[in-house]
C-alpha cells in the first residue's frame, strides 16, 4: 500500500487524503486506516471539480493547520514514495547553501524515467513539456509532473483562488506562477509507473486546455517583454527647474 510505503520512507510525514466521493469505496478505506494513525487525515469533498480543485482543498488544509513543507503526489502508485527524501533532501539544500523553495520530481533529467506507458504517452508528455518550456521560457524539463514539495511561503505567495487550471495545465500553471515569483525551483530524478489498474485521467479535453491555457501564458509574457523593451528604448525624459534665489 502505498501509505505504507511513504511511511516507511518517511516516518514523520503527515498524509491527507483528498477523496472527491470516489465510487472505489476510497474514502472510506481512508477512513477506516485514519482511525488508528494519527498521521493519516482525509479532506471529503462531494463530487469530483478536477484535479486542479482537489490539489487546491488540499493546500488549503495543510496552510491551515501550519505545515511548513507541502508535498503533492498521486495515490495511485505511480509515483514512488521512496523518492520522497531526495525531494525533501533538495528543498533544504542547495550548492549555494540557500535551499529551495520548490522541487519538482522529473521524470526527464538524468536519472528520471517512466515504466510501463505506452510509446504515444510518452511522446505527448515529452511534446507538451518542450512546448510548455518555449512558450514560456523556463528553464525546466517536467513542467506537467504531478509529484512536487512547497515550501509554505510559496503557496502562501499565490492567490489560489485565481487557480483556474484543471488537468495537467494545473501542474504548469503553479511551476510558472512560482518561477515568476523569482522562488528556487529544482528538478531532482524520479520513477514514474503507470498505474496498473484504474483508468488514467488524460482526455483530449485536458490536452486542449493545457495547449490553449500554455500558448495564452507565452502570448503574455513576449506582449510583456515587448513592451519592457519599448519603454527601455523610449524612457521619459524628466528635466529639474533650479530654484530661485
Amino acid at each position: 500500500m502505498v501509505l505504507n510505503r511513504l511511511h516507511d520512507a518517511v516516518p514523520d510525514a503527515h498524509a491527507l487524503v483528498v477523496d472527491d466521493n470516489s465510487p472505489d469505496g476510497t474514502g472510506a478505506l481512508a477512513d477506516e486506516l485514519a482511525a488508528t494513525d494519527s498521521r493519516l487525515h482525509v479532506l471529503h469533498r462531494p463530487r469530483k471539480a478536477g484535479l486542479g480543485a482537489a490539489y487546491v482543498a488540499g493546500f488549503h488544509w495543510a496552510l491551515e493547520r501550519g505545515y511548513d513543507v507541502i508535498v503533492e503526489m498521486d495515490a495511485d502508485g505511480s509515483h514512488a514514495p521512496e523518492d520522497l527524501p531526495r525531494l525533501l533532501e533538495a528543498l533544504a539544500t542547495q550548492p549555494d547553501g540557500a535551499g529551495a523553495d520548490v522541487v519538482l520530481g522529473s521524470r526527464y533529467v538524468p536519472g528520471g524515467r517512466v515504466v510501463n506507458w505506452a510509446p504515444y504517452r510518452e511522446w505527448l508528455s515529452r511534446g507538451g513539456n518542450y512546448y510548455s518550456r518555449m512558450a514560456l521560457g523556463v528553464d525546466l524539463t517536467d513542467l506537467t509532473g504531478g509529484f512536487r514539495a512547497y515550501r509554505r511561503h510559496v503557496l502562501d505567495s499565490i492567490d489560489l483562488s485565481t487557480v483556474a487550471s484543471q488537468g495537467y495545465c494545473f501542474q504548469v500553471d503553479l511551476a510558472w506562477r512560482s518561477v515568476r515569483g523569482g522562488c528556487t525551483v529544482v528538478e531532482v530524478p524520479i520513477v514514474f509507473t503507470e498505474r496498473e489498474q484504474g483508468q488514467s485521467k488524460m482526455t483530449g479535453a485536458i490536452v486542449l486546455e493545457a495547449f490553449w491555457r500554455v500558448t495564452a501564458w507565452g502570448l503574455q509574457r513576449r506582449v510583456a517583454g515587448l513592451r519592457r523593451r519599448q519603454s527601455n528604448a523610449n524612457p521619459t525624459n524628466t528635466a529639474t527647474q533650479p530654484s530661485q534665489p
